[in-house]
């Protein structure tokens, strides 16, 4: 028998998914419904929102020696990706997606998320320094021809466009589209960047409608993060 507590709690932990952006769908259209309608399911919201940032509060910034951070490069990127990314500048967008990254592994450990069965098993997210942009792609090797891409918060500026591109080692980024302009949407990738999605950085940058005009970004790169497995 299924108690009033009892939908408290599937109530609780739908809100931690809902903050954290890992709902879908009409899975995600029922949540913004609800947060709209719902004053005690906006309150969970609102709470989880509170605890998942307050992770982050005795969390003292301490910018490593130079030869901690060049070691730290060379182990995860190679020395040559590593240019690549500091000319971009895209390193401070990988380090708040570490961050990301580690309040979710933290979450799921504490068994707060309950992830189904059809995950995909490699994904990035991509986010502005300030949160005011997550995109999150995730994507099953044995289907890499296809990126599913959600976007839990912000959106291109008025007559721009959110771009996305792929960084595989030390190659100049190459460009794998313009992202829907709805939040939860799939994007192709060509052949022959395929393989090499599991190992890449996915960069997004703002970019004139339509895309860059160049083939290379030309706007400020919004936010940046590896590709990793789940």
């Amino acid at each position: 028998m299924t108690g009033p507590g009892d939908h408290h709690e599937d109530d609780a932990v739908l809100a931690a998914e809902h903050v954290l952006g890992l709902l879908g769908g009409e899975e995600l259209d029922r949540a913004e419904r609800r947060l709209e309608t719902d004053p005690d399911y906006r309150a969970l919201y609102a709470a989880w929102a509170e605890d998942f940032v307050s992770l982050t509060h005795d969390m003292t910034p301490v910018t490593p020696p130079v030869r901690v951070r060049n070691a730290i490069d060379r182990r995860l990127f190679g020395a040559r990706r590593e240019g690549l990314l500091r000319r971009l500048g895209l390193w401070p967008a990988l380090s708040a997606a570490a961050l990301a990254a580690g309040t979710y592994l933290v979450v799921t450990n504490l068994d707060l998320l309950r992830p189904g069965p059809e995950a995909p098993p490699f994904g990035a997210e991509i986010a502005a320094d300030d949160r005011s942009l997550v995109v999150r792609v995730a994507f099953d090797p044995d289907a890499p021809e296809m990126l599913r891409v959600l976007r839990p918060s912000g959106a291109a500026a008025p007559g721009r466009a959110l771009e996305l591109w792929l960084i595989a080692g030390d190659a100049a980024p190459v460009s794998l589209g313009v992202l829907p302009e709805d939040r939860e949407g799939r994007v192709t990738v060509p052949e022959d960047l395929q393989p090499l999605l599991s190992q890449a950085v996915l960069a997004i940058s703002d970019e004139p409608a339509g895309g860059s005009p160049t083939g290379a970004p030309t706007g400020a790169v919004l936010g940046a993060g590896p590709v990793t497995r789940l």
